[in-house]
């Protein structure tokens, strides 16, 4: 015959009832939902603090992203419409100070945009930088003027510090194209790197220069060369790479120094690479280098 279950509203009642039908109990697990109040009521130490730990992330990023970037931020996700963001991106660029086009070099060009981009950057008397861009396309222009507003006057290390991820909360993907979305990351991480090269101060070398100074400088005071020659020759290979004919690709280094006695010309070559392995491809513009290092008794 057919047994009819109350209806039950606790686990001990639901098993007193199948017990007097006959049945064996049925075990239930305990829910493993991982949503935020089910991690909090949960009594294992190591959900809890991975929650924690997320949220103490998220408040330090908060906390460390500079003003007006959080500004910027709160002003595109409150509009709605992907038009009017667009529409702001387009009023941004309008209103960005150009970039003199003695600054349109190899060493300032953003690499991996759809339009050619360019960004500059100084530090500040206070310790903060300040940026400049420019860009042949409006929609570009305007994506590096934001990034120009929110990052200019914050310090170097706030802006190395910087996640990425905050790009998604301008809420700008509906209103870009997936390259012009990857061109707006390429942005930010190179003015992060500059941003990087500005505040190793004496340790390195300023980002802005043109590349046969940056080599003079770190050679100069890597070796301290009795002799030093830097030739450009990139022009005469844009034939076959169009990026070379503003310079700053193709170099040839004559050196002289004390530095190289007893080493055999391989590493010397290799001494020379190993300092200037930042200013080479990909990092850098160099793509090709040619060596003569001598010692004086040469």
């Amino acid at each position: 015959s057919m047994v009819s279950l109350p209806s039950v509203t606790s686990r001990a009642t639901r098993r007193r009832a199948v017990r007097g039908a006959g049945e064996r109990p049925i075990r239930t697990r305990p829910s493993t939902s991982l949503s935020c109040q089910g991690l909090a009521r949960s009594g294992r130490p190591g959900r809890r603090g991975a929650l924690l730990r997320l949220r103490t992330q998220a408040a330090q990023a908060s906390t460390s992203m500079p003003a007006p970037l959080k500004g910027l931020i709160a002003a595109f996700s409150a509009v709605p419409d992907p038009m009017l963001r667009y529409k702001q991106l387009l009023h941004f660029a309008e209103k960005l100070e150009p970039l003199s086009a003695e600054h349109h070099t190899p060493e300032n060009k953003v690499e991996g945009c759809v339009s050619q981009v360019w960004v500059r950057g100084t530090l500040q008397g206070d310790g903060t930088v300040a940026f400049e861009a420019e860009s042949d396309s409006q929609l570009t222009k305007g994506l590096a003027a934001l990034l120009v507003r929110g990052l200019s006057g914050a310090t170097p290390d706030a802006i190395t510090a910087l996640d990425p991820s905050f790009i998604e909360d301008l809420g700008l993907q509906q209103s870009l194209t997936p390259s012009r979305n990857n061109g707006f990351l390429n942005m930010l991480l190179k003015m992060q790197k500059i941003a990087q090269g500005l505040g190793e101060g004496g340790e390195g070398v300023d980002p802005n220069l043109p590349m046969s100074q940056k080599i003079e400088q770190l050679l100069r005071k890597e070796f301290e060369p009795s002799s030093l020659e830097i030739h450009d020759d990139s022009a005469s290979h844009a034939g076959h790479r169009p990026e070379s004919a503003g310079g700053g690709t193709h170099f040839r280094v004559e050196i002289v120094s004390e530095s190289f006695e007893g080493m055999n010309t391989i590493k010397r070559h290799k001494a020379v690479y190993a300092v200037l392995a930042e200013q080479m491809e990909p990092a850098g513009t160099i793509h090709a280098l040619s060596l003569s290092t001598k010692t004086p008794s040469d």
